[in-house]
């Protein structure tokens, strides 16, 4: 196993989630039918998000989901104000070099993990929406802070280039370097003894997780513990057609309602959430 990931040996396990929750209402739809109906276990919620209130009031009808914060620090709502830019590369530099930067960056998070404390909601793990907690300053951030509000895990995005090239997809260098790079952040993580996904699913076929596609990974599945992430959405309109055109919301909807694909995952794995032992 490369650096991104760790050295299991431990049963199969899988967790499904997806991101974005309290984007639009379309998306918050999509979650909740897909909880209800699918396999979806997991969400991930954007505090600031414009139907983050939906979300949330969605969220304290369904006990057996798990939502954890989605956090916004590139391309997206702040929870002070604004919009965050989606040059990602600018505001890596900036949160590296500028202390003013790193002051704000700071103030945002503990804005976003106060917005989540204050829904109520059981906080189960963390991410960062474009994966931007891969970002060791903001890695380590949204780690020191949320442990101060309980976090218990978090997730890193180290997708094994041998399962998807097993899948019929040719990794980039840039993905090999992507997942050394993620044992940064699982070295990060386990020092302040979060628990942590052994592998993701959802990098390289990011908006397009078909249920073929989920169909050959539930038979490469690697043993530890996999979170298969989606985007879901029951129609692609107003904010998701402006930030995701490319993304096939309502195809990757189908993937988690899809009796096939469920099964097949649960023939090669255990199904859970974070919360689980």
């Amino acid at each position: 196993m490369g650096e991104g990931g760790a050295d299991t040996q431990g049963p199969t396990e899988v967790i499904i989630s997806a991101d974005d929750f309290g984007l639009s209402v379309e998306v918050n739809e999509a979650v909740e039918l897909a909880h209800r109906e699918g396999i979806l276990s997991t969400t991930s919620l954007m505090v600031a998000g414009p139907a983050a209130a939906d979300a949330v009031r969605r969220a304290h009808a369904l006990p057996g989901l798990g939502v954890g914060l989605h956090l916004v620090a590139v391309e997206g709502p702040a929870a002070l104000g604004g919009q965050f830019g989606s040059d990602q590369v600018r505001l890596g530099f900036e949160y590296f070099f500028s202390p003013a930067a790193r002051r704000r960056l700071r103030a945002e998070i503990l804005a976003q993990y106060r917005a989540f404390a204050a829904t109520g909601l059981r906080l189960d793990h963390a991410n960062a929406h474009k994966h931007m907690h891969l970002h060791p300053t903001v890695g380590r951030m949204l780690i020191e802070i949320g442990c101060e509000f309980g976090l218990p895990a978090l997730r890193i995005p180290a997708e094994p280039p041998d399962v998807m090239r097993a899948c019929g997809h040719t990794p980039p260098l840039s993905a090999h370097a992507l997942y050394g790079w993620a044992g940064v952040l699982r070295a990060q993580a386990r020092r302040a003894g979060l628990r942590t996904n052994d592998h993701v699913f959802g990098l390289a076929w990011s908006g397009g997780m078909t249920s073929e596609r989920l169909l050959c990974l539930a038979g490469q599945l690697p043993p530890g513990l996999s979170e298969i992430y989606f985007h879901p959405a029951t129609d692609r309109t107003g904010v998701l057609q402006e930030l995701m055109p490319e993304y096939d919301h309502a195809g990757e909807l189908r993937t988690l309602l899809d009796k096939r694909v469920g099964a097949a995952l649960e023939r090669s794995a255990r199904l859970r959430n974070w919360g689980c032992a």
